[in-house]
């Protein structure tokens, strides 16, 4: 049952990072981006690796929080009466 709520939340958040890749690198040139004002020392694929698994990881954490969020939340029902 575990492996079935990793996959429910990795395989998902995995399409949204390819779909958010695809709509962002649209957009954007890697060449054209800069950190610090200098420009990035890694090739177009580099920069599209790194992008895309930082979409993925911030898909996931977005889905794990959803999971822990939807969690039942369990009641005792054997409180004594006063």
């Amino acid at each position: 049952m575990q492996i079935f709520r990793v996959v429910s939340v990795v395989w998902p958040a995995f399409l949204g990072a390819c779909m958010l890749e695809m709509l962002v690198f649209a957009v954007v040139d890697p060449y054209s981006l800069q950190w610090l004002g200098q420009p990035l020392p890694l090739s177009r694929q580099g920069v599209y690796s790194l992008a895309f698994f930082a979409f993925w990881a911030v898909a996931v954490l977005v889905g794990c929080l959803t999971l822990l969020v939807g969690q039942p939340v369990t009641v005792p029902t054997d409180r004594a009466e006063d």
